[in-house]
C-alpha cells in the first residue's frame, strides 16, 4: 500500500471509488478530479491537497481538510461530521444533502456554494462568505452565522430554529417558508427581504 500512497499523492491514480484510505496521510496530495466516491476517507489527513473538482461523495468523517482546494468538488451526500476546513478553498463546491454537523466553516469563502438539503445543525459559519449560496431546505438548526455574509443566499425552506445570525448581513436574501423560530436577528440586514416589511 505504501507505493500506492505515493502513486495517489502525485495523482498517478486518480480512480479511487470505494478505496478504505481511513486513516492515511494525503497531506499535499494532487488528487484534482478523482472519483473518490463511496471511499472511506475518514479520519484522513488531507490537508492542503489539489481536490479540485474532485468527487468526494464518501466518508470524510473526522478528515483533515484544512487548506485543501476544494472549489468545485463534488461533496453531495458526504458524511463530513467533525471534518476540519480551515483555511481551505470551497467557492462553487456543492455539500448537497452532506452530513456537516457542527463543523466549523467560519471565515470561510463559501460564496456560491450549494448545501441544499445539508445538515448543518449546530455548525460555526460565524463570518463566513455565502454570498448566493444555496441552502434551499437545509437545516441550520442552532448554528453560528454571526457576521456571515448572505447576501443573495437562497434561504428557501431552511431550518434556522436557535440560529445565531446577529449582526449577519441577509441583504436580498430568499427566504420563502424558510423556519426562523428562536432565530437571533439582533443588527442583522434584512434589506430586500420579506422580513424588512
Amino acid at each position: 500500500m505504501t507505493n500506492d500512497l505515493e502513486a495517489i499523492r502525485k495523482g498517478k491514480i486518480l480512480m479511487l471509488a470505494g478505496t478504505d484510505l481511513a486513516g492515511k496521510d494525503l497531506a499535499g496530495a494532487d488528487l484534482a478530479g478523482a472519483n473518490l466516491s463511496q471511499a472511506n476517507l475518514s479520519g484522513a489527513n488531507l490537508a492542503g491537497a489539489n481536490l479540485q473538482r474532485a468527487v468526494l461523495r464518501a466518508n470524510l468523517r473526522g478528515a483533515d481538510l484544512s487548506g485543501a482546494d476544494l472549489r468545485g468538488a463534488d461533496f453531495r451526500n458526504a458524511d463530513l461530521r467533525g471534518a476540519s476546513f480551515a483555511n481551505a478553498l470551497v467557492r462553487d463546491a456543492s455539500f448537497g444533502g452532506a452530513f456537516l454537523t457542527g463543523a466549523a466553516i467560519g471565515n470561510l469563502d463559501l460564496s456560491g456554494v450549494d448545501f441544499r438539503g445539508a445538515d448543518l445543525r449546530g455548525a460555526n459559519m460565524a463570518r463566513a462568505i455565502l454570498l448566493a449560496a444555496d441552502l434551499s431546505n437545509a437545516n441550520l438548526s442552532g448554528a453560528d452565522l454571526s457576521g456571515a455574509d448572505l447576501e443573495e443566499a437562497i434561504l428557501n425552506g431552511a431550518v434556522l430554529r436557535g440560529a445565531n445570525l446577529t449582526g449577519a448581513n441577509l441583504l436580498c436574501a430568499t427566504i420563502e417558508q424558510t423556519v426562523w423560530d428562536g432565530a437571533l436577528l439582533d443588527r442583522a440586514c434584512l434589506q430586500g427581504t420579506p422580513l424588512s416589511r
